[in-house]
């Protein structure tokens, strides 16, 4: 099988970065990480259009796409030092729940197993089920932590009958041993639900949730510091999933589930960006960008620029491991030290 560019309309790669086919293993696993699209929306429960995600997050943006992006920030250019490439979209048709999971656990396996970072483009938030188990197949069963910024926690028992859906994959991942429970930090849950039966199976996993009252007695970065904590004790790596709908819909409205009182979205950049700067990232996925239900492509900005911000931290990251001087981001632009 031949790389199969976007599955919803004409090829073209994230921020003008190399393409390369999956299938052909030597063109990308001496990247650092890779970007690898998957148009699922067949688990949503309310407004679809995610599957539309992948191909907003990759085109959306006022500069040039020319395959570079440097960070005033963090003094690396993320998509030139890890020598990012783009694998195009994993075939997922939303008819075919079974099949599209499978496809695309089998690819982030196959990913993992170069030692390569997959930054996968939902897609609704089914798609983290395949996401963290082909890291654990890699990392390890259980040695994996999950960071999961949400305003729902998606741990219902089912959706609609089905085991499948965008309500369900942080259960199925816990129940199948993936990950634990107690090294699984939810941060930004607000609204109404989950009931109070499916909070008591989450306390009896030992799962972390941070709701937003606590993030706005607490603050954020206090916050950061405990998950980051429980996330590295007894564990060998770090999966970080973004659900959009984290964000106040005022900020990103391009999404299924919009639930109000969220995160800034300079709350959640700083927070991506830091998370990846301080732990080893196994995997990132970004989910539930909506393009349809989306004003102005505020939402698909802010997916892409998730997207840098992890890979900016990963870049700097590995800055540090070679041995090189590294900008601390609270420093003045141009400062290096």
């Amino acid at each position: 099988m031949t790389r199969l560019g976007n599955l919803y309309g004409p090829d073209a790669s994230f921020l003008g970065i190399p393409m390369a086919d999956p299938d052909n293993v030597v063109e990308w696993c001496d990247s650092g990480a890779v970007i690898l699209g998957a148009p699922f929306d067949g688990g949503t429960s309310y407004r679809a259009g995610c599957r539309f995600g992948p191909q907003a997050i990759r085109l959306t943006d006022y500069l040039p796409h020319d395959g570079m992006r440097p960070s005033m920030a963090l003094g690396v250019d993320p998509l030139i030092e890890l020598k990012v490439k783009d694998l195009g979209d994993v075939e997922m048709p939303s008819g075919d729940t079974e099949r599209s999971l499978a496809a695309l656990e089998a690819r982030v396996t196959a990913i993992a197993a170069q030692g390569v970072v997959p930054i996968i483009l939902g897609g609704d938030h089914t798609i983290a089920l395949p996401d963290v188990t082909g890291i654990a197949r890699h990392v390890g069963w259980g040695r994996v932590s999950v960071i999961h910024f949400d305003a729902h926690a998606d741990t219902g028992d089912t959706q609609f009958g089905s085991l499948h859906g965008h309500g369900t994959p942080m259960r199925r991942l816990i129940e199948s041993g993936a990950c634990r429970g107690d090294r699984f930090l939810q941060i930004g849950l607000r609204g109404y639900w989950p009931e109070p039966e499916t909070l008591a199976w989450m306390a009896e996993q030992g799962m972390r949730s941070f709701e937003m009252g606590e993030i706005v007695a607490r603050g954020l970065d206090a916050v950061l510091d405990e998950a980051l904590t429980i996330a590295m004790t007894d564990c060998d790596a770090v999966f970080l999933s973004v659900d959009v709908d984290v964000v106040d819909p005022g900020a990103a409205p391009g999404t299924g589930t919009p639930e109000p009182g969220g995160l800034s979205s300079r709350q959640l950049l700083d927070a991506v960006r830091r998370i990846a700067m301080e732990v080893p990232l196994a995997g990132v996925d970004v989910v539930e960008v909506s393009p349809p239900y989306d004003h102005a492509e505020i939402t698909a900005y802010l997916g892409n620029r998730v997207v840098l911000e992890a890979l900016s931290g990963l870049a700097w990251r590995a800055k540090g491991a070679r041995g090189e001087a590294q900008r601390n981001p609270a420093d003045p632009l141009l400062k290096d030290r």
